[in-house]
């Protein structure tokens, strides 16, 4: 249970500097189903994740609000906005990542995206958590390169990720998120989470590719300080029923 006086930020920062780890579930609006959301909701409140992430690259539901507002009512767990688009932004949400794509070159996703939403944002009370995203070839084109259209780095240059992930943080990004993209074939590659992790000081979260419990196990022991799990959950709600021995459980 999350403590209201301070900020879901701070409360990452916390749980790095006493080793806890995180799991997010990330829900992409478009593909509830809403006749089973009150299985998900029980399948999430059964599960050992701390937070929920809701977005996607290409969202086109105009039912955003409505489902956090549904999630909110009986999952006691912070909601935080993972949007590909300015559209995406809801105020029923607790906080946002605020994303800009470093590891690409495509200005949209630097900064100009950005700039529709700050007008949006400022209208709002949800806490903004600058992200520095990252985009690692997980094997196969996924859906936020080919609407991003920016490539992937390397997955083989860990010199250039550590780069992009220091500047990031020198730019002033609270978070750096490490993507090999939904559905991806492979997950970032440990050495490359461990290296980051060892290198810079602001939490790490790791997403993508990332399929059954040893994978998770072992994003966490190269350092990740949040695991992203999305695709995995979403084909099967009871993916974490075996976990609960197995994962560190988070909810105080």
């Amino acid at each position: 249970m999350r403590n209201k006086d301070s900020t879901i930020y701070d409360q990452m920062r916390q749980a790095k500097s006493e080793k806890r780890k995180l799991l997010a579930i990330l829900l992409d609006p478009d593909k509830i189903v809403w006749e089973n959301l009150d299985n998900l909701i029980s399948k999430i409140n059964q599960s050992p994740a701390t937070h929920v992430f809701i977005g996607g690259s290409l969202v086109e539901t105009n039912r955003i609000d409505e489902l956090i507002i549904r999630l909110k009512h009986k999952i006691n767990l912070p909601m935080v906005l993972f949007p590909g688009n300015p559209s995406q932004i809801s105020k029923e949400a607790d906080a946002i990542l605020f994303l800009s794509l470093i590891s690409g070159r495509n200005s949209d996703y630097l900064i100009g995206h950005q700039v529709k939403a700050a007008p949006i944002l400022k209208q709002t009370q949800l806490e903004i958590i600058s992200t520095g995203y990252i985009l690692v070839d997980g094997g196969n084109e996924t859906a936020v390169e080919r609407v991003s259209q920016t490539k992937p780095l390397d997955r083989n240059n860990l010199d250039l990720v550590l780069a992009t992930a220091q500047a990031g943080e020198m730019l002033g990004s609270k978070l750096i998120y490490l993507e090999a993209g939904s559905g991806a074939k492979q997950a970032v590659p440990l050495e490359m989470i461990d290296l980051i992790s060892k290198n810079t000081e602001i939490p790490l979260i790791v997403g993508g590719g990332i399929v059954d419990l040893l994978g998770i196990k072992n994003a966490y022991d190269s350092g990740a300080d949040v695991v992203v799990i999305g695709t995995a959950f979403e084909r099967d709600f009871d993916f974490f029923e075996a976990a609960k021995q197995h994962l560190i459980e988070n909810k105080e």
